[in-house]
């Protein structure tokens, strides 16, 4: 007598799989009987409080603050465009490294103690390490940066 072509495991899978679908199909037509599309537009809106968090309510007009269209920078200002940044006045120091052939160095402030970067463009004469020199302090990059550096 032959065999039929399902064993217990396939009928077992056939009617899990089945029955997915079916739940599948039920959670599909509950949401829509429940979804609200097609709602009114003021359901559908959302706001932006003055903290920028989207909120229903809409904001308080008192508070409304107005913008002109020229005041907007969508990119970075140019670097003419930026006001000129503050130039910290003379400071004495020691000159505790410089590499000529790499062209940058480190001076220690007398007052302060604190490091900072010169560079040989900065350099209004030679140094040396070991120098005692006067400087002025400029923002860089990465902190402040002496410039116009000078042999005492």
């Amino acid at each position: 007598m032959a065999r039929s072509g399902q064993t217990q495991n396939k009928r077992e899978k056939e009617k899990k799989k089945l029955k997915k679908k079916k739940e599948k199909e039920a959670r599909r037509l509950e949401r829509k009987e429940n979804s609200n599309k097609g709602g009114s537009f003021e359901d559908m809106i959302a706001y932006v409080d003055a903290n920028g968090n989207l909120t229903d309510t809409p904001p308080d007009s008192s508070e409304k603050v107005e913008v002109q269209a020229e005041d907007i920078e969508i990119s970075v200002p140019k670097k003419e465009d930026r006001e000129e940044e503050e130039v910290i006045l003379d400071t004495e120091g020691k000159v505790s490294f410089f590499d000529h052939s790499k062209g940058f160095g480190f001076i220690i402030g007398k007052t302060t103690g604190e490091k900072y970067f010169v560079h040989v463009s900065g350099l209004e004469e030679e140094i040396m390490e070991n120098d005692k020199v006067s400087f002025e302090l400029e923002q860089g990059m990465r902190g402040l940066n002496a410039v116009r550096v000078k042999k005492l």
